[in-house]
């Protein structure tokens, strides 16, 4: 009986501190999530849900174990995008997040195609602010004849000049229109997600969610990268953020922006909820989770809802935009530079993979 006893006792002390994390604080060792997912791991939606949904008190955790998942993959790197908007306002699509789409009344800028001067212009200052990518962006429900035959005139034209990726965001697209910009020299087409299928309906009523996934398969079958991501704060569920990055996964994106709602006045979304910056922060990590290996970019709103915490997001990102975004202003160069420095980061023009666990 003695020998039973202190076997019994032995197996009780193995097996208490697994009945203490269970079942909710098993889902809560962020280390040992990191670890599953550096070992192969895909994340499931309850486990992405409960990284949106943990305490405050949690964040750093979550960050810690985030970052080796950015440090696997991207090390101590920082991506620079660099945004022209090439055609302003004069799109006939009701995206209600948008200043630019038909239902807005927002005072922005509203120009058709830029010239190939200006556009040069514009590639010259991506360079020379360090960026990797020059994101050529018009606003419309996909491009015409002659904005297709200006992209192919001029992306060439940019590379022979500079050392930059050229990403295309032209709206809707068909397979020809695709197999025309790969032959160009485009690198990748951002087309986002914005949100999850379901959600979709809420925020445009013009083109579906059906829509915007076609022209994303057009571009994968063109030998294009894919560059799509989404907005957080118009009024969705945790579960269309979660919905939104598993979807992401699943098309195997390359890279993902990842924008907060700037409520822009004349705008639907003009008087949505503010999220608050630690929220942002949890969505970022999330996003690093399910895409360990996808580029992960502090896309518009960061200035507005991260606030002082900014710098937090790089732990998990590894990419922001340099300058200003579409018909917002960003920060000033120098400050994401000084960021960036600050926080033990370099620019550089290439993703670096690292070993480093």
């Amino acid at each position: 009986m003695t020998d039973l006893n202190v076997i019994a006792k032995v197996n009780a002390r193995m097996i208490q501190p697994m009945l203490e994390r269970m079942p909710g604080e098993l889902q809560h060792d962020w280390s040992l999530l990191g670890e599953r997912v550096l070992g192969g791991h895909q994340v499931s939606e309850e486990e992405a849900l409960s990284i949106l949904r943990a305490e405050d008190a949690e964040l750093l955790d979550i960050l810690a174990a985030g970052f080796r998942l950015r440090r696997r993959w991207f090390g101590n790197t920082v991506q620079l995008y660099f945004l022209m908007n090439a055609k302003s306002g004069l799109c006939p699509e009701d995206c209600h997040y948008c200043s630019q789409s038909k239902i807005s009344t927002a005072e922005i800028s509203r120009y058709n195609l830029l010239s190939r001067e200006k556009l040069l212009e514009g590639a010259k200052m991506a360079a020379e602010r360090g960026s990797k990518t020059y994101c050529i962006v018009i606003s419309a429900r996909g491009p015409s004849e002659r904005e297709i035959q200006a992209v192919e005139k001029i992306v060439p034209e940019i590379k022979a000049r500079h050392d930059l990726e050229v990403c295309a965001c032209l709206g809707l697209l068909t397979a020809e229109q695709a197999q025309r910009l790969a032959a160009c020299g485009v690198n990748k087409v951002n087309h986002n997600l914005n949100t999850s299928a379901e959600f979709y309906e809420q925020i445009c009523s013009t083109h579906s969610y059906d829509d915007r996934v076609e022209t994303l398969k057009a571009v994968r079958a063109a030998g294009l990268q894919l560059c799509s991501g989404g907005i957080i704060g118009m009024g969705e569920r945790d579960e269309d953020v979660v919905q939104m990055a598993l979807a992401l996964r699943e098309l195997e994106v390359e890279s993902i922006p990842l924008n907060f709602l700037i409520d822009i006045e004349g705008t639907p979304l003009d008087r949505s909820p503010k999220l608050t910056p630690r929220y942002c922060l949890k969505a970022l990590a999330m996003f690093r989770f399910v895409n360990p290996t996808s580029e992960l970019r502090i896309a518009g709103g960061r200035e507005l809802h991260l606030g002082s915490l900014q710098p937090l997001g790089l732990y998990v990102a590894n990419s922001v935009f340099v300058g200003d975004y579409l018909t917002t202003k960003g920060q000033p160069p120098e400050a994401d530079y000084r960021m960036i420095e600050e926080m033990g980061f370099v620019v550089t023009r290439q993703e670096e993979m690292t070993n480093d666990q």
